[in-house]
């Protein structure tokens, strides 16, 4: 949360360092990246974003040439997103800087604590996906 008030990955000082995604469109295609193309349902799943949002954001990504849509590859009748490669590149070039962020605010801390910092983060996010009954990580 202080990161992000403070601006460092995705506010101000992010835009003014010129990243070049804002949050929703870094979040969903993550997942895009991770999973392979996926529908608004799907999306909708992962994310617990309803369609109505995932539909003005998938848009949004499209007229940036973020993503595509494509026949579903398995041959479900829902369209599905797939990233382009500009799509791709860019979330590469964020996640680079995301993470040298990161390792910056980072940089005087003892291997041992980085450990116990990603278990301890790791623990909550299964913590909080449980309160509603999800899986952590979500697939």
């Amino acid at each position: 949360m202080l990161l992000g008030r403070h601006g460092y990955l995705f506010g101000p000082r992010a835009r003014a360092a010129d990243w070049h995604l804002d949050r929703s469109a870094y979040i969903l295609l993550t997942r895009i990246q991770m999973v392979g193309p996926m529908s608004i349902g799907q999306l909708s799943e992962a994310t617990g974003l309803d369609a109505s949002t995932l539909n003005r954001q998938t848009a949004a990504m499209m007229r940036a040439g973020l993503v595509e849509r494509i026949a579903d590859p398995d041959g479900g009748i829902a369209r599905k997103f797939r990233i382009t490669g500009e799509g791709g590149k860019l979330l590469d070039d964020d996640r680079a800087r995301y993470l040298a962020v990161l390792d910056g605010l980072m940089a005087d801390w003892s291997e041992d604590e980085v450990a116990d910092f990603a278990s301890a983060l790791h623990r909550l996010n299964r913590a909080i996906e449980n309160l509603d009954g999800r899986h952590w990580p979500r697939p």
